[in-house]
């Protein structure tokens, strides 16, 4: 039997159309069977924070600032054009209109095709964050160093 083919992606933005990409990319390829590791870091930990809204989580005070500046899932700024955070909100309407999946539902299918989910042990320490404060689909938190052994034989793509 062959090797199964695999995708890791990197997602280091916290921007709403990127996410939007990232997981496009992620249920696409694993609904074709493909293994999918998606690595969390920086501003990408917004995508998969527990608490969706803003919150002052961290260990420290300048932790708990960054964390609630950088907003959670539902402050996703899109990377052009955000007018003030309303575009995602427009961009989100537009997606339904259309029958395209939003980004809740492109995570979601990420999450029952079985996609790992991995986020980024020095952004979390640099941040003030433990695994509790993401969604309980992380799978582990781990460093560069075994994302890399886990991405072996496959591609990897940074968004």
């Amino acid at each position: 039997m062959a090797n199964k083919k695999k995708i890791s992606i990197v997602l280091f933005s916290g921007d709403f159309d990127k996410a939007i990409a990232a997981f496009t990319i992620a249920s696409g390829a694993a609904a074709v069977n493909y293994e999918v590791n998606l690595f969390f870091t920086f501003w990408g930990l917004n995508t998969i924070k527990q608490k969706k809204g803003r919150s002052a989580i961290g260990r420290g005070f300048l932790a708990r600032a960054f964390n609630f500046l950088m907003g959670g899932f539902k402050n996703l700024p899109l990377s052009r054009l955000n007018f003030a955070g309303i575009s995602p909100k427009l961009m989100t309407g537009m997606m339904k209109k259309r029958n395209v999946a939003t980004l809740a539902e492109l995570i979601d299918a990420a999450i029952q095709l079985k996609a790992n989910f991995y986020a980024c042990e020095m952004s979390m320490n640099i941040l003030g964050l433990k695994k509790e404060d993401f969604i309980p689909e992380i799978k582990e938190v781990l460093g560069v160093a075994k994302f890399l052994n886990l991405s072996e034989d496959g591609e990897i793509l940074f968004i």
